[in-house]
């Protein structure tokens, strides 16, 4: 039977964008089954008192270097947006909404929109540049309108954000292989032991 890595993730959380760039090829490895569950942050955030390592300075500081360290260790591209914390409400409404309508398009759509957050460090609280940024890679400025109002894709991430809290998440990104949790993008050594 195929494992499977169910990814619960916020495009608004720097540490979601470093596991995101690693979780494809450890699944493929690993032989396992990669499953996106899009989540509003800001939704566990305040159901859970839990915050941002960036509303405490020193941790705040530490994490932005570890982040930048994971980085380097990863090969990755990676920027402190500087327009951080980013409002991801239409931003995950979008994401659902590509998962539903266009799910052949759901990869372009991730990393387009990491990208220009994560290394890019466009300010994409601004909608207007939101959609523009995403006209520029063939997604529709109506669709993705739509999407954003859609009720059936308001309920989808509603719904994915409420599974997230009663499975005991309180922050992105967070992991589960069957019924075992895993918190944080430096976890993914337990994620890829939990799939051997």
């Amino acid at each position: 039977m195929t494992k499977t890595v169910e990814f619960f993730f916020d495009v608004g959380s720097p540490a979601s964008y470093l596991a995101w760039t690693q979780l494809p090829t450890l699944c493929e490895q690993a032989g396992a089954r990669l499953v996106y569950r899009p989540m509003l942050l800001g939704g566990i955030f305040q159901a859970t008192g839990n915050s941002s390592p960036a509303s405490v300075p020193a941790k705040g500081r530490y994490v932005a270097s570890d982040l930048a360290r994971h980085a380097r260790r990863y090969g990755v591209a990676f920027a402190h947006n500087p327009h951080f914390p980013i409002l991801t409400l239409t931003l995950m409404r979008a994401a659902v909404g590509v998962q539903l309508r266009q799910p052949e398009r759901f990869d372009d759509y991730l990393s387009t929109v990491f990208r220009a957050i994560w290394v890019d460090s466009l300010n994409l609280n601004d909608v207007g540049l939101a959609v523009q940024t995403l006209a520029s890679r063939g997604f529709a400025t109506g669709l993705v309108e739509e999407w954003v109002s859609d009720p059936e894709v308001k309920a989808a991430l509603k719904a994915n954000t409420d599974e997230a809290l009663q499975r005991g998440v309180f922050g992105a990104p967070t992991m589960f292989v069957g019924a075992e949790m895993y918190f944080g993008q430096d976890r993914l050594d337990f994620v890829r032991e939990a799939l051997a």
